[in-house]
């Protein structure tokens, strides 16, 4: 007979990468090798437009930047996608 886990301990020991797109932008290899200190890439998005949210990387949802109270970046999460089947 097997032991069956706490619905609250699913999840113990299972690893999810988290990335957070601010935005995205195409150069042209000579355009990136000239790129150095202080260079300024041109996202295609704007200061108030949200982040995209990856699991691994497949979208889970949208964002907000905030600096959180120790004054390090963070995600406030605005809306989960729904999967598409």
């Amino acid at each position: 007979m097997s032991k069956s886990l706490p619905v609250e301990n699913i999840g113990d020991g299972i690893n999810i990468e988290l990335s957070v797109t601010l935005g995205t932008a195409s150069l042209r290899i000579n355009q990136l090798l000239k790129l150095g200190r202080g260079a300024v890439v041109e996202l295609d998005r704007g200061i108030n437009d949200f982040v995209d949210i990856y699991a691994n990387d497949i979208l889970i949802g949208h964002g907000e930047v905030v600096i959180t109270e120790d004054e390090s970046i963070g995600i406030a999460i605005t809306d989960i996608v729904k999967k598409q089947f």
